[in-house]
């Protein structure tokens, strides 16, 4: 029996395919590869092993441009990507914010960055916890945003996505040897001739930006940024010039494999057929113990 006949075809199970299960393994096949390339370069950056991409604060700033326009009502602007464009934003715009608080003197004190990052993003999330309690209306669809869900994914946002993706990896990709020589120490990479400055402003806008369009489009995605570049590097070393594209292949497998777990494993335990619930609890659930392991079993040390 013939059951794929094309997208211009809507019966039944071809519609299911082409509108809703494909641009969802898009979409998370996307924003995967987006925060597997940001952990591993922040990583790197920040010389942490601990380093993820919502340090500076991006995550919870995109998270307030998400709700607000849920509560506004933008979410169906240009193309049902209201929702994504307010994240985007002002996640952008909250980058710029701990950026500026960051520099001393016009240079970017990287400690003084992630003390930033903390500060702001703990007041973000405290803003967004403020419109949740206010906007009790739509406190169901601010908390799967919240909480990272893809059950709205869509080509458009598919589309949004890969451009992120294609020219934010395309840019970090280029800096791969800086950051090998960048993770061995900062007074190591001044010796080798890399422009220092130059190198921090790249990664943290590139990285800002490519981390504001993933929760911008699907909301918070705990653990994974932090996760797959532990993974990537175990695979392939701790070489950027490979581990950045392990670590945005390990992203996308692994958020497509917590995707695939928030929709069919817990509707088999509740008996609901479509239960899904937020992947970013899947994700937390899964990738906190993995670390754990990760760890223990290998040098925190770069």
């Amino acid at each position: 029996k013939e059951i794929y006949r094309g997208p211009d075809n809507h019966d039944g199970l071809n519609s299911i395919v082409w509108f809703y299960r494909l641009p969802r393994a898009v979409v998370c096949l996307f924003v995967g590869a987006l925060l597997g390339t940001v952990g591993s370069a922040f990583q790197a950056l920040f010389r942490n092993p601990l380093a993820d991409p919502y340090i500076v604060g991006v995550s919870s700033g995109a998270g307030i441009g998400g709700a607000i326009a849920i509560v506004a009502g933008w979410g169906e602007w240009f193309g049902n990507l209201g929702i994504a464009g307010c994240g985007f934003v002002t996640g952008v715009l909250t980058l710029s914010l701990v950026y500026q608080l960051s520099k001393r003197r016009g240079v970017v004190d990287v400690r003084t960055l992630l003390l930033a990052g903390v500060v702001v993003g703990s007041m973000l999330s405290s803003l967004l916890s403020l419109v949740l309690l206010l906007f009790g209306k739509d406190e169901s669809q601010i908390l799967h945003f919240i909480l990272g869900s893809t059950t709205e994914a869509n080509w458009q946002k598919a589309a949004v996505l890969a451009v992120a993706f294609v020219v934010g990896f395309g840019i970090l990709a280029v800096e791969t040897k800086r950051l090998n020589a960048f993770a061995l120490g900062e007074d190591v990479a001044q010796r080798l001739g890399i422009n220092v400055r130059r190198l921090t402003k790249v990664i943290l806008v590139v990285g800002g930006g490519m981390t504001a369009a993933a929760v911008g489009t699907v909301g918070i995605i705990g653990f994974l940024g932090l996760v797959a570049p532990h993974i990537a590097r175990r695979l392939v070393g701790v070489d950027w010039r490979w581990s950045l594209p392990g670590s945005a292949l390990v992203g996308a497998v692994l958020l497509i494999g917590a995707d695939l777990i928030s929709h069919y494993f817990f509707s088999a335990i509740t008996q609901t057929a479509g239960m899904d619930i937020p992947v970013g609890i899947v994700t937390s659930i899964l990738g906190a113990p993995s670390l754990v392991i990760l760890l223990r079993k290998a040098n925190v040390r770069m």
